[in-house]
């Protein structure tokens, strides 16, 4: 490493202010196929991440075997506790799971059974990506897991089968139904993703001066990084679950589409697999990670917790505060 230029292990290889440097990020750390990666690599790669960022990394250790265990540490171990998180929950694997999910949702949406089935699937899923995403210093109880769960599905299947029936009854297009899983998904991602992380709201969120340095909590700022994360996740779906019902419903009158029926689920999985490639690192690229706060906003609405900013910075608070937002 002695003839390479050292890098900052600990920030993004691109530019954070810009779009399509948090587009470049985050479909570094997103790939799918980091979801494949065997869990022994992956400690690997943890313990040469955290050797470099001491300087003490193996003679030899090249700039090449640095990126990638920096890229395999940030697309599987979370960034507030350092623990390895469930497979099934990190951004990688969104891809695979996403298609499988929603392919499902727009292929079975016919009958009430199937929708309901279908959203408590889907829901399932994302309160697991919810909980692997949250910040990890708030945790949260046994019971609040369950009670947000339930919440979730429930809000999913309601609010999916009210579309149905509404639409089923007074709509004379019948691709209508198609959007039926998506009014439902966006409706329970508004529940699900801020009772999965609502000690961050009860308890506030710790806040940190631009070098990183924590000067107090905040019960704001949760608030708006869970409604980004509520954004970017109903933007990440809305492609596949918007367009792919029309381009099947064009489709499927065709005479070679009703030879091939067997063949639609995969057709649809395929079709949305490709919209989330692109859509993930997308969603999560349009609002920063590392998400900033007025202290104005705190002097106005949070004026025990800006007093307490007051207090830890000698009286000179910093124009803004920033947090991790969550994924």
């Amino acid at each position: 490493m002695t003839t390479e230029k050292r890098i900052d292990i600990t920030q993004p290889l691109w530019d954070q202010s810009t779009f399509t440097g948090r587009f470049r990020h985050f479909a570094f750390i997103s790939n799918p196929l980091l979801s494949l990666v065997p869990e022994k690599e992956l400690h690997q790669a943890k313990e040469l991440y955290f050797k470099y960022k001491q300087g003490q990394e193996p003679a030899g250790t090249t700039m090449s075997q640095v990126v990638r265990a920096k890229q395999l540490y940030e697309s599987a171990f979370h960034p507030d506790s350092g623990e390895l998180q469930n497979v099934f929950g990190r951004m990688s694997f969104q891809m695979p799971g996403g298609c499988l999910v929603t392919g499902a949702m727009l292929q079975w949406y016919r009958t009430a059974t199937a929708v309901v089935f279908w959203q408590w699937v889907n829901q399932s899923f994302n309160a697991l990506v919810n909980y692997t995403n949250r910040n990890a210093n708030s945790p949260l109880t046994t019971t609040q897991m369950g009670v947000a769960y339930v919440s979730a599905t429930s809000a999913a299947m309601a609010t999916a089968l009210t579309f149905k029936f509404v639409i089923q009854k007074r709509a004379t297009n019948p691709i209508l139904a198609r959007f039926v899983p998506f009014f439902a998904v966006a409706a329970a991602n508004w529940v699900n993703i801020p009772l999965m992380r609502q000690n961050e709201i009860l308890l506030g969120l710790d806040v940190t001066d631009e070098n990183g340095k924590i000067i107090g909590k905040s019960q704001i700022a949760p608030v708006k990084g869970i409604s980004q994360v509520v954004t970017s996740r109903i933007i990440m779906c809305a492609p596949g679950m918007l367009l792919l019902p029309v381009i099947m419903e064009r489709l499927e009158p065709k005479a070679w589409m009703k030879r091939i029926r067997w063949a639609h689920i995969g057709i649809q999985t395929g079709i949305v697999g490709l919209f989330l490639t692109f859509m993930v690192p997308t969603a999560c690229a349009i609002f920063p990670q590392k998400c900033k706060l007025s202290v104005d906003t705190m002097k106005r609405y949070e004026k025990e917790r800006y007093e307490e900013i007051l207090k830890n910075t000698d009286g000179k608070p910093p124009q803004y505060v920033y947090f991790n937002k969550g994924l």
